[in-house]
């Protein structure tokens, strides 16, 4: 770590934007498999992906288990840390529409933000159990 600054230990730890990547693909897309995030529509390299899994792992936002109906597989959840990472998501996808247009971003989702973030951020954690 460089300093006690709390933005310089959150860059250091997310390291790039591959990593949040990967969160947002785990958390929006329920992806699961390294197969998943290679398909991601950004095109991370497989060596980069596996690298960030790696790291994501190591500190402990991801888990990861064999795939019981495929054993050569892993399948990779989030942990609590990382569902502990949906409000963040959420506030830079609100952030980054409102100063930008054209995203994917659904089109009421900047109202729903702003009347009640924590129903979203619930009904988002729900549908990662």
């Amino acid at each position: 770590m460089r300093s006690d600054c709390p933005i310089s230990y959150a860059l250091d730890f997310f390291g790039d934007k591959w990593t949040f990547l990967i969160i947002r693909d785990m958390i929006f897309d329920r992806k699961k498999f390294y197969k998943d995030f290679l398909n991601s529509k950004e095109g991370m390299a497989t060596n980069i992906l596996s690298d960030r899994l790696k790291r994501l792992e190591a500190v402990g936002v991801i888990s990861s288990k064999v795939f019981e109906e495929k054993k050569t597989m892993k399948e990779y959840s989030l942990t609590q840390k990382g569902k502990d990472l949906i409000p963040v998501l959420l506030e830079t996808i609100a952030w980054s529409a409102k100063y930008h247009d054209n995203l994917a971003v659904p089109p009421n989702f900047l109202k729903e933000m702003e009347k009640d973030r924590n129903k979203i951020i619930t009904r988002i954690q729900e549908g990662l159990e």
